[in-house]
């Protein structure tokens, strides 16, 4: 497991439909997409889907969701890359009873596309019915929504379906409420958020020891996203609100363990509404998945997310037998004076080339970028101007070729 530390973006938008629609698209907060960035990068590889689509080559559904919804994450130019299913006995053949179109007539292209739905909803449903047919589960699950999906998952990819990309998905961690309960004597108890953890927990570890004893372990490996973390401070209902950064999870046997970025950090002075600053961008993730998993080019990304990411190397070559990597080394960063009134001075050293430092408010709004360019591998020394800012809480996050650090200070 690869635990990615504080996955964000700038901007962050505490709405829960944008924010999401941000992180289905991989857009910029500013910016509105209507595909999904899986959308975008099956139709590269894929152009003309759903058109001539089932065939001899590609048979099997590109993307399946757990659900009755298609996921946003695989809506391609012109439809949805994604079948959806919930499990076996939610997989059905449609009569193709709708009558031949009257040459001609002006519904005649509505009717045919009706009718190549079916053909093709028909053709998909048959090799998924296939396969779970052939396949089967051996570890055992527990209850709950997310192993039931999971094991659903398993059983397909044993029954040889050539699926790429599966979506399942859980709620209830929007705790804006009873995160936390008291007990009787006001010792925090029945901890909810705990408990939705052990879920997931439970779920993946079960998927995890199922893939193994099936035989696949080496063909799968998972993410864990949320459109946005919570805020640092508890709300009055034993809750917390909207926030910004969390950590992001990455699983599976060809992953490089680790913890990738520092811990956020937490000071006593916390601002209202503070979250956990940004320290990757979800889009590195995204990037670092397609390119070392799925295989992508460098120009896939650019064409696909955006020109300007960071690789992160938490997918190893399954080959390779050693079971920690070494991780990026970290960059060397202080800030003095802090809290400050004037300016604050940045004091780093430079491993890499390229160097990115930017600045963030309490809620992860982008503020001024302070450099982005190439500098010299030695020590430097910016000073940042922070006069023109209202008295609170900011953070800088420095940003070298794929190791990244996100530092606080206060403006007094």
């Amino acid at each position: 497991m690869a635990v990615v530390q504080s996955v964000g973006y700038p901007n962050q938008n505490r709405s829960h439909f944008r924010s999401t629609d941000i992180w289905t698209s991989g857009s910029d907060a500013d910016k509105y997409i209507t595909t999904g960035w899986l959308g975008r990068y099956l139709d590269q590889k894929y152009p003309g889907f759903p058109s001539a689509y089932p065939n001899t080559d590609c048979p099997d559904p590109f993307a399946i969701t757990l659900g009755s919804l298609v996921s946003e994450t695989c809506q391609g130019p012109s439809t949805n890359f994604s079948f959806t299913l919930l499990n076996e006995t939610s997989v059905k053949l449609v009569e193709e009873t709708v009558a031949a179109p009257v040459d001609n007539s002006c519904y005649s292209q509505e009717v045919d596309f009706v009718r190549n739905t079916i053909k093709q909803s028909n053709a998909y449903a048959t090799t998924v019915l296939s396969a779970f047919s052939k396949g089967n589960n051996i570890a055992t699950y527990p209850d709950g929504n997310l192993a039931a999906q999971l094991k659903v998952i398993a059983q397909l990819i044993s029954g040889g379906l050539g699926t790429k990309i599966y979506v399942a998905n859980i709620g209830g961690f929007d705790t804006h409420a009873n995160q936390v309960q008291l007990g009787e004597t006001d010792v925090l108890a029945n901890r909810n958020h705990a408990v939705l953890l052990k879920d997931v927990s439970d779920a993946i570890t079960a998927f995890t020891d199922d893939l193994k004893e099936l035989g696949i372990h080496e063909r799968v490996v998972g993410m864990t996203f949320s459109e946005f973390g919570r805020q640092i401070k508890a709300n009055n209902s034993l809750g917390t609100d909207h926030g910004t950064a969390a950590p992001l999870i990455v699983f599976g046997d060809c992953v490089k363990q680790g913890i990738y970025g520092d811990n956020p950090q937490i000071t006593e002075d916390i601002a209202p509404q503070e979250g956990v600053p940004m320290q990757y961008d979800f889009r590195f993730v995204y990037a670092s998945l397609l390119i070392d998993w799925m295989g992508a080019s460098e120009t896939d990304i650019r064409n696909v997310l955006y020109s300007d990411f960071q690789k992160i190397p938490f997918i190893k070559d399954c080959s390779d037998t050693t079971s920690v990597d070494k991780m990026a080394q970290g960059i060397e960063a202080t800030l003095s004076p802090n809290p400050c009134v004037d300016f604050t001075r940045l004091n780093f050293t430079n491993h890499g080339s390229h160097v990115r430092i930017m600045v963030l408010n309490a809620l992860g709004a982008q503020l001024d970028i302070i450099v982005d360019k190439t500098l010299s591998q030695n020590e430097h020394m910016i000073n940042i101007p922070v006069s023109n800012y209202p008295s609170g809480s900011y953070f800088v996050r420095i940003a070298i070729d794929n190791a990244v650090k996100t530092l606080k200070f206060v403006k007094i």
